[in-house]
């Protein structure tokens, strides 16, 4: 009986069904791929980078943002040429035009100093080629800084004993000329360079610009902007006509009042858009006051196309993102000697 009852008990074993697997989990979904910089926006801007100057021009560094900030190197006693180009507001002097061009088109606004020296030509019209050779115009210009010549440069320099001593550290003879004086200054505003929140973006820090700010820069590219406005400056490296499509009313010359040839008449140097939020008023005649007032008229006039306020809006705020911070150091006006 007992090993009936055993016999059952095991057929009865035998029959049931063993419990199911359990189920392993799902594996959790991957987060989304982080955002990246285009590689068009790379190939299209180049990043700054602040300068690191030899030890050998630390002097002539020193030396050029005395000359810079200094009144006493005008006929007056009263315009530097941070007069013109503070550099600790953008670089110019916030005005429609300031005194200076010795042409016959009258008054131009003040280009910034800032990433001046990353430019190809100085000036609206490229007359000078470099800073250093900037440098020698308003000083002898008898509308700007008005001194007569580069003796009279010269002769102011050499009657203050501190400015003997600065020359002599900058350049171990000590002597105190024009050209010096030029390259000395030139030292200094290589020196204001401004890399800001686009050059982390370029590095690859998408988050460094906003999402409107990346929608901004791709209206930006598609309007068509990108054809004079690229590189490291967003410009500063080509001319261009002014109102290339659609005319734009100027009495100014542009570069044809420098080299006499008509293919040059209202060719501008293109300006650079860095910091260009700080540097208003606009254009060449500083007749334009605002930066949609300025996005408007050159898509009109350089592209042929007349931008929606969506448009205008998305391209100002990108350019309001170029903003870059100059060494607090060097946009202050040092001790005079």
């Amino acid at each position: 009986m007992k090993f009936a009852l055993l016999a059952l008990a095991l057929a009865a074993c035998g029959t049931s069904e063993p419990p199911p697997p359990k189920k392993a989990p799902e594996p959790p979904a991957p987060p989304p791929a982080a955002p990246t910089v285009p590689d068009n926006h790379k190939a299209l801007f180049k990043a700054l980078e602040k300068p690191t100057p030899a030890e050998a021009d630390k002097a002539k560094i020193a030396l050029g943002q005395m000359l810079y900030f200094d009144t006493r190197l005008s006929a007056n006693g009263k315009i530097s040429c941070a007069t013109c180009h503070d550099p600790a507001a953008g670089g110019d002097d916030g005005l429609a035009t300031s005194p200076g061009h010795e042409g016959k088109n009258g008054e131009r606004n003040s280009n910034t100093s800032l990433n001046a020296a990353l430019q190809f030509v100085q000036f609206w019209d490229g007359r000078a080629a470099n800073v250093e050779e900037q440098a020698k115009g308003p000083i002898l210009n008898p509308v700007e800084m008005g001194l007569k010549d580069a003796a009279a440069v010269e002769k102011i320099l050499s009657g203050v004993e501190g400015y003997k001593t600065a020359f002599a550290a900058a350049w171990p003879d000590g002597n105190i000329t024009f050209d010096r004086f030029a390259e000395a200054v030139g030292a200094y505003e290589r020196q204001l360079i401004t890399p800001g929140r686009f050059d982390k973006y370029l590095a690859g820090d998408v988050s460094a610009l906003t999402e409107a700010e990346r929608k901004g820069l791709d209206t930006f590219i598609a309007t068509g902007c990108i054809a004079c406005h690229s590189g490291a400056l967003l410009g500063g490296t080509t001319y261009q006509k002014l109102g290339a499509v659609v005319p734009y009313e100027t009495k100014d010359l542009g570069r044809k009042a420098v080299t006499g040839q008509d293919a040059d008449l209202l060719m501008f140097k293109v300006p650079q858009l860095r910091n260009i939020a700080q540097t208003g008023p606009y254009f060449h005649d500083g007749a334009v006051a605002t930066l949609e007032q300025a996005v408007t008229l050159m898509g009109k006039h350089q592209l042929g196309k007349d931008l929606s306020p969506d448009e205008v809006g998305s391209i100002v705020t990108f350019l309001k993102a170029l903003d870059g911070t100059v060494d607090p150091l060097l946009a202050k006006a040092p001790t005079l000697p």
